[in-house]
């Protein structure tokens, strides 16, 4: 017999990782690694360090060319990263 009060597993996952504020950094992870889903190999391959600090991603990058390319479509990659992630993890993209 089914109880009236059952949740699904995974709600009661995200109440746990909420309660214990370990959200926040498991969708930063989860963005971090959709870097080079949503990029590319070819892109990958010129980044160096990405790091989250106050929902701003750094990303350092060995090429100008590249980095002003990226500049200038950072909107779109903001947008594509957070949709992959499910979640608004980011709000803005420095290239250095």
């Amino acid at each position: 017999m089914r109880k009236k009060n059952t949740e699904l597993l995974s709600d009661v996952i995200r109440q746990v990782l909420k309660q214990h504020h370990l959200d926040k950094p498991l969708y930063e992870k989860r963005l971090i690694d959709a870097w080079p889903l949503v990029l590319g190999a070819n892109i990958v391959q010129y980044t160096s360090d990405l790091s989250i600090k106050n929902r701003v991603l750094y990303v350092s990058l060995n090429s100008s060319v590249l980095r002003h390319d990226l500049f200038l479509s950072r909107e779109e990659i903001k947008k594509s990263l957070n949709k992959h992630v499910g979640v608004d993890v980011i709000v803005d993209i420095v290239f250095r």
